[in-house]
């Protein structure tokens, strides 16, 4: 009798748990919970990760966990993101969420899910190829980003390369996308609080003109930054929010400003808050109206390693001739990125699209999956891992 190749197995363990990979990302759909409280679901995973022989590290914290797998020395890092959004559900669903207004609107029920299958099909084979250090991690979608915590408690301790999936509605099941550089971009917060004397609007030369100081920074900022920084790394700053006054003869004493400035590049990253605190000084010192900046730095952009996305591409090649997918840099933020910045690495995007009917986005109240993906995640990161050399 000829021994089973490790591809086998993984093939073997999906024919016997496809069932049971539905079941787990179905009861963690139906039981978020928000970044830093994700008590039931690393408990869930690690219930699941014993029962399997192994042994997870629970972050003090008590959300996010770690775990190894394989033979000691250089490990592949694999990561999973767990925390739902405050954000309520639309779709319908027997297993929706049953917490009000939070929801796995991102998908983190299902790299999650993934994650676990490829833990408990690798725990089944012998003799693996390379070490396997299993990232569940916590607080993804708020700044700090959980990341840092892992990096913090040792996760990238021994890890030469880290590897992540992430959902995406926009390619069709048994489709994966990767690219080299940047997938992902750098997100940082500006707050803009401003003061004045106030006034009659009649009067405007007797204090300081509160509203048209916001206006001008409103589009004094973005266009200055668009002249002052390469467009070839996509860069972009937007407001989302401004408010000030009430009455319309009134100048009015405060008021706020909050927006996002992203950017594809890292080196153009380090450079964008001196140079936003100089534009608004700038800006506003003509007008007399007080100011406060809070600059909030977000997260670096993912930029994927080369040969990190030559190992994505040869486990994607697996799922089939057509499986492997050219993709885009998004302007949103990951904090994967953290660990990119202790070893190279890559992030690919896993096609949930069903082929079928409306391409919804993610952070949506009605976003779901198919879940057919769940395999094809698994797939992919056990061959990372057996394809190794």
């Amino acid at each position: 009798m000829e021994p089973v190749s490790g591809h086998q197995a993984v093939e073997a363990w999906l024919a016997e748990h496809m069932d049971d990979l539905k079941a787990w990302r179905r009861h963690i759909h139906a039981n978020p919970e928000l970044s830093r409280t994700e008590f039931g679901t690393t408990e869930f995973v690690e219930s699941w990760l014993i029962k399997a022989g192994l042994e997870p590290r629970k972050l003090p914290s008590g959300t996010g966990l770690i775990c190894d797998i394989g033979p000691d020395g250089p490990r592949i890092g694999l990561r999973a993101d767990m925390d739902a959004l405050p954000l309520q559900e639309y779709t319908g669903l027997p297993f929706a969420s049953t917490v009000p207004g939070v929801s796995h609107a991102c998908g983190h029920d299902a790299h999650t899910t993934i994650l676990l299958g490829t833990a408990l099909a690798l725990a089944e084979i012998e003799d693996l190829p390379v070490g396997v250090r299993l990232v569940f991690q916590h607080a993804e979608e708020v700044m700090p980003g959980g990341a840092i915590d892992m990096v913090a408690a040792g996760a990238m301790e021994d890890v030469s390369r880290m590897f992540a999936l992430h959902c995406d509605p926009r390619l069709e099941v048994g489709r994966v996308g990767i690219r080299v550089g940047p997938i992902t971009s750098a997100a940082d917060t500006v707050e803009l609080v401003l003061d004045s004397p106030g006034g009659h609007t009649s009067r405007p030369h007797l204090t300081s003109d509160l509203v048209y100081a916001i206006g001008t920074v409103i589009t004094g900022l973005p266009g200055l930054l668009s002249r002052r920084i390469d467009p070839r790394t996509s860069t972009v700053m937007v407001w989302g929010a401004v408010s000030a006054g009430k009455a319309p003869n009134a100048i009015p004493q405060t008021g706020m400003l909050t927006g996002t400035v992203r950017t594809g590049d890292h080196a153009t990253w380090s450079l964008l808050e001196p140079m936003v605190r100089e534009i608004v000084e700038g800006l506003l010192a003509p007008t007399g109206v007080r100011y406060q900046l809070n600059y909030k730095r977000g997260v670096p952009p993912v930029v994927n390693d080369e040969q990190a996305v030559r190992m994505f591409e040869d486990a994607i090649r697996g799922l089939g001739p057509d499986a492997l997918a050219d993709t885009q840099q998004s302007g949103g933020g990951e904090d994967f990125s953290w660990y990119l910045e202790e070893v190279p690495g890559a992030m690919a995007r896993l096609g949930v699209w069903s082929g079928q009917g409306e391409q919804l986005d993610l952070h949506q109240p009605t976003f779901d999956i198919d879940e057919r993906a769940l395999a094809a995640g698994v797939r992919v990161f056990t061959n990372i891992v057996l394809n190794a050399h």
